[in-house]
C-alpha cells in the first residue's frame, strides 16, 4: 500500500481477470465509489480474455473521471500479478462448461438431479478436485510474492476452496464472499416496510445473525430499523409455507429468472422444520439434504435445476457483451452491485466499519461445528482486520446435518493436497445425495466422473478415472 499524494493506493491483483461476471461488477464499483485509487492486475490463463478486460476497465474509469485513481492492466503470470499486492480477488471456472456438464450429466443418469452441482453432492465434489490443486498453487504463490495481501475469494465450491488457501498458507488473511445472504435480508426488508408502511428500507437496513456452511446458511436473529423481523419472518413462512411467496412473479419467459430464482418454498419449509429462516437461494439448500426431500419434485417445490447448456448460451451472450463494451458500446449506468469487497476493502484500510457475513476457518465462531473447518457468519472488517463474529449454535436437529458436510469439506481439502486417493471414494459416497444409490453404483459413477473431466487432474487422482 502507498500514498500518490493524499491518496492511499491499492494494488489489486485479480485472479482469473478475464471474468465476464465479477471482473466488471468490480470495475463498476470502484468507478462508482470513487474513493478509491488502485492499480489493479489481472492475470488469466486467457490472456486476451485479461487483456480485452483492462481495456474495458479503464472505461469505466474514464466515464467516471478516476483514470488517476484507477489503472487496469492485463499481466503475462501469476507472479507479475502478485508481487506486492495489497489484496488478491480469485474469481476462477474450475474447469469447463463441459466439464460442469458431466458434473450434472452423468449422476442423472445415476438417478441422481442436482440443482447447482458446484458446491456439494457429486457435482460440487468432482468440482472441488478440479479445483483444490488451482487454489493451492494461488495460496503458494501469495506465500511467496505478497503474504501480507488480503485474499477475496469468489471461487466455488467456497468453503473447501477457501480451506485450501489456508491448508496450504496458514497464515493467509483470505476470506471467501458469497452474496446469497442476500435473498433473505432482501425478503426481510420487504417485510419491514410492509410493517412500516413505507418503503424505509433496503437490503443494506437489515441486520440478522449468519450461521452454517456456504450455501447452507441460516439465520436465527434479524433485525431493520430496531425493529425485530424474525418473528414475522416465521409467521409468514408458515403463511406461505404452502405455495411460496415471491415479491414479483417468476416470468417462465425469462430463462435467467426461472433458472436463478425461487419461490421461497425450501427456505419456508426449512424454518417451519427447524425454526430458523433458510438464508441461500432454494436451488443450493436443496442440495444438502437428501433428494427426496426437495429435489425429486422441484417443482412442486418451485425452483428449477440449472442446466449448463443455458449458461454456455448465457456465456456466449455475455463474450458478446464484453467484445461490444471494448469495441465502444455504451457502458451500464453508474450503479453500485450487491457484491461488498469495495466496502470490505475500504474498511480494512482504514474506512467505515463494515460487517457482512464471510466464509472463515472456526476459531469458535460457530459452536457444534469442528474447530478450523470452513464457517459462514457474519465478520467485522476494520483496520484491526478480519474478526469473526460469534454466530452462536443451530438447532440440534439441523446440526447433525450441517456438521457431516462440514467435517467432508475439510477431509476432501486434505485428501486432495495429500495425494490419498484412497480416501477419496468413502468422502463421496458419504454425501446425502449420493449414499442411497449404493455402494457399487456410486463407486462407478464416481469413476466415470473422473474419467470424464477434461480438465487437469493430479496422476493420483487422474489414475482413477483411467480404470473406469
Amino acid at each position: 500500500m502507498h500514498n500518490k499524494g493524499s491518496i492511499s493506493s491499492f494494488d489489486i491483483a485479480y485472479i482469473g481477470g478475464g471474468s465476464l461476471n465479477w471482473a466488471t461488477k468490480l470495475m463498476g464499483d470502484l468507478a462508482f465509489d470513487g474513493t478509491i485509487a488502485a492499480h489493479i492486475r489481472l492475470f488469466d490463463l486467457d490472456q486476451a480474455a485479461a487483456e480485452r478486460n483492462a481495456r474495458i476497465g479503464m472505461r469505466y474509469a474514464g466515464r467516471a473521471d478516476q483514470t488517476e485513481r484507477l489503472r487496469y492492466t492485463a499481466e503475462p503470470s501469476l507472479k507479475a500479478a502478485l508481487t506486492g499486492a495489497d489484496f488478491v480477488i480469485i474469481s476462477i471456472l474450475p474447469g469447463s462448461f463441459d466439464d460442469m456438464a458431466h458434473d450434472i450429466a452423468i449422476p442423472e443418469r445415476y438417478g441422481i438431479r442436482q440443482s447447482v452441482g458446484d458446491t456439494v453432492g457429486p457435482g460440487g465434489f468432482i468440482r472441488a478436485l478440479r479445483a483444490i490443486p488451482e487454489l493451492a498453487e494461488i495460496a503458494a504463490a501469495i506465500g511467496t510474492f505478497c503474504p501480507k495481501a488480503y485474499v477475496c475469494n469468489l471461487t466455488n465450491p467456497m468453503s473447501v476452496l477457501t480451506g485450501a488457501l489456508y491448508k496450504v498458507f496458514p497464515e493467509i488473511r483470505a476470506w471467501g464472499s458469497c452474496h446469497e445472504v442476500i435473498k433473505i435480508r432482501k425478503l426481510l426488508a420487504f417485510l419491514a416496510n410492509r410493517r412500516r408502511g413505507e418503503v424505509a428500507f433496503g437490503y443494506r437496513d437489515v441486520k440478522v445473525n449468519v450461521l452454517g456452511i456456504n450455501h447452507f446458511t441460516f439465520v436465527d436473529a434479524a433485525s431493520a430499523g430496531g425493529m425485530d423481523m424474525m418473528t414475522e419472518y416465521m409467521a409468514f413462512a408458515r403463511e406461505h409455507h404452502a405455495d411460496g411467496w415471491r415479491e414479483n412473479p417468476i416470468d417462465p419467459a425469462d430463462e435467467h429468472v426461472r433458472y436463478f430464482e425461487d419461490m421461497n418454498r425450501v427456505k419456508f419449509d426449512l424454518a417451519c422444520r427447524f425454526g430458523v429462516a433458510g438464508a441461500a437461494g432454494d436451488r443450493h439448500l436443496a442440495e444438502f439434504v437428501p433428494q427426496s426431500w426437495y429435489l425429486d419434485e422441484n417443482e412442486r417445490w418451485k425452483f428449477g435445476l440449472t442446466p449448463v447448456e443455458y449458461r454456455i448460451r448465457e456465456r456466449t451472450e455475455k463474450q458478446a457483451a464484453a467484445a461490444a463494451l471494448d469495441t465502444g458500446a455504451a457502458l451500464p449506468p453508474p450503479a453500485p452491485s450487491e457484491e461488498a469487497i469495495v466496502e470490505q476493502i475500504k474498511a480494512l484500510t482504514g474506512g467505515p466499519e463494515h460487517v457482512g457475513n464471510v466464509n472463515l476457518p472456526n476459531i469458535g465462531q460457530m459452536q457444534g461445528l469442528p474447530p478450523g473447518a470452513i464457517v459462514e457468519t457474519n465478520a467485522r472488517f476494520s483496520g484491526l482486520g478480519i474478526q469473526p463474529v460469534h454466530a452462536g449454535r443451530l438447532p440440534a436437529a439441523l446440526e447433525v446435518i450441517v456438521r457431516p458436510h462440514a467435517e467432508r469439506q475439510t477431509a476432501l481439502v486434505e485428501a486432495v493436497l495429500a495425494r490419498d486417493s484412497a480416501a477419496l471414494l468413502p468422502l463421496f459416497l458419504s454425501d446425502p445425495l449420493v449414499s442411497p444409490i449404493g455402494l457399487d453404483r456410486a463407486a462407478q459413477m464416481f469413476r466415470d466422473m473422473v474419467a470424464a473431466t477434461t480438465h487437469r487432474l493430479p496422476e493420483a487422482l487422474a489414475r482413477l478415472g483411467k480404470a473406469a
